[in-house]
């Protein structure tokens, strides 16, 4: 870890602090929103995050539920802060980073162990005309460059338990490009919710949960403009879920 690069942050208000390199990988809304979109219900024993970054999620997580969290990222040198930053928060008997890429996974992870996997993914495909940032890293973040989505939710599918959930946050535009590839691994969609950045405005960003081999039945929860919140800790429970 460079340390003249690498900053010392606070989690918002988790009580947790965050190693980030200074011009890029730092964490942002989507990966607070998903972290507080995982249902905490019983019998959760292993959670495994994708596309871990800075370990943000498995952090967040952390505090909401006493289990065994294990973060994949493929860049080494962003490993490495997540790995700082779990350490900072006295976390490695709760926390495991893993330095590989999703095709890896499975030298891991056993074949249907995992109760819940998140995953804030690249949100862009990578095509002839896509704009790539300079910065092989920060393109590597935003774009489908290492893994896509079907390989997330192919390898979700293969270490999840039968009934087990997969939590994503996405753009909205790519949704139906997610429910294919979901039902083509057998998962079902059960809860959806839409977060925008003002009233009268497109949504930013769309959270998704899905089962593995779920009974059918949709939730659309209430839409969630960011800009009505102070604190996004606990923004799920109560009257919004």
């Amino acid at each position: 870890m460079e340390e003249m690069n690498v900053e010392k942050n606070d989690l918002f208000d988790y009580g947790l602090k965050i190693y980030q390199y200074k011009n890029k990988f730092k964490f942002s809304l989507d990966s607070i929103l998903l972290a507080e979109f995982v249902e905490n219900k019983l019998g959760v024993n292993t959670i495994v995050d994708f596309c871990t970054g800075n370990a943000p999620v498995p952090l967040i997580l952390s505090t909401r539920f006493n289990c065994k969290i294990i973060g994949f990222e493929v860049q080494n040198e962003v490993a490495k802060i997540a790995e700082a930053s779990v350490s900072l928060n006295n976390l490695d008997d709760r926390i495991k980073i893993v330095n590989a890429n999703l095709k890896d996974a499975m030298e891991y992870v056993l074949p249907e162990s995992v109760d819940v996997v998140t995953c804030n993914p690249p949100y862009f495909k990578k095509n002839d005309t896509s704009l790539i940032n300079e910065d092989y890293g920060k393109a590597v973040a935003r774009h489908e460059i290492m893994t896509n989505l079907d390989e997330i939710v192919m390898t979700s599918s293969y270490i999840l338990k039968n009934k087990g959930c997969l939590y994503m946050v996405h753009r909205p535009e790519r949704l139906e490009e997610i429910i294919l590839i979901l039902n083509k691994y057998h998962f079902v969609l059960k809860s959806i919710c839409y977060i925008y950045a003002g009233l009268n405005k497109k949504a930013i960003m769309v959270l998704i949960k899905a089962v593995k081999n779920g009974q059918h039945g949709l939730i659309v929860y209430p839409p969630l403009n960011v800009l009505d919140y102070k604190s996004y800790k606990h923004i799920f429970e109560g009257d919004n879920k």
